[in-house]
C-alpha cells in the first residue's frame, strides 16, 4: 500500500485565538489534500506528483461543476493529536484508502509536520466515506474498473482511532 503526501499550506486564516488551527478548518485541510489527490486536472494532462515523487495516477474523478459524478461526504471522524502550530512550510497530509466498496470509498488520513521536518510529529488522524453519485438520477454509482484500478494500490488498513 502506497500512502499519498500532500503538501498543504496553512494560512493564518486557518488559525484560532488559542494559535492552533480551528477544528473546522480542519475539514477544508482533508478536503484540499482530497480534491488534489482524486480530481482530475481539467486539462487531462499529466497528473503530476505527490511531495516525495509518487505520480498522482489517482486523480481520476471530474470535479467540475457539470461533471456527471457527484462525491458526497457520508461520514467523517476526525481525531485531533496534536495542536497543530503555525508554520511556514506545507504539512503534510497522507492519505490512503481504507476501503473500497461498490459505490463508496474510505479515505484516511494523517496529518504530519512538513516532509524533511526534524521531529516527524502526527497533529491528527481522520477518515472521511465518501459516496459516488450519478449526477442525473442522484443515486449512487459503483466505482468504475478505471477508477478501481487507480485507487487499488493506494488501500489498505483503515485508521486506528484511540477509544477514549
Amino acid at each position: 500500500m502506497t500512502r499519498l503526501h500532500v503538501p498543504i499550506p496553512l494560512r493564518w486564516s486557518d488559525f484560532d485565538a488559542y494559535g492552533h488551527v480551528n477544528n473546522a478548518e480542519m475539514l477544508r485541510l482533508f478536503e484540499e489534500a482530497r480534491i488534489h489527490a482524486f480530481w482530475a486536472d481539467e486539462e487531462g494532462g499529466d497528473p503530476g506528483a505527490d511531495a516525495l515523487g509518487t505520480p498522482l495516477t489517482t486523480r481520476v474523478l471530474d470535479g467540475r461543476p457539470g461533471a456527471d459524478t457527484l462525491t458526497l461526504i457520508a461520514k467523517q471522524t476526525i481525531e485531533y493529536l496534536l495542536p497543530i502550530p503555525y508554520m511556514t512550510r506545507p504539512i503534510d497530509v497522507q492519505l490512503w484508502l481504507g476501503r473500497l466498496g461498490g459505490a463508496s470509498l474510505e479515505v484516511c488520513y494523517e496529518v504530519h509536520s512538513p516532509v524533511g521536518s526534524d521531529d516527524d510529529l502526527l497533529y491528527a488522524k481522520a477518515s472521511t466515506t465518501i459516496v459516488l453519485v450519478d449526477a442525473q438520477s442522484q443515486r449512487p454509482r459503483r466505482i468504475t474498473e478505471i477508477e478501481r484500478a487507480a485507487w487499488q494500490p493506494h488501500v489498505g488498513e483503515p485508521v486506528q482511532f484511540s477509544r477514549r
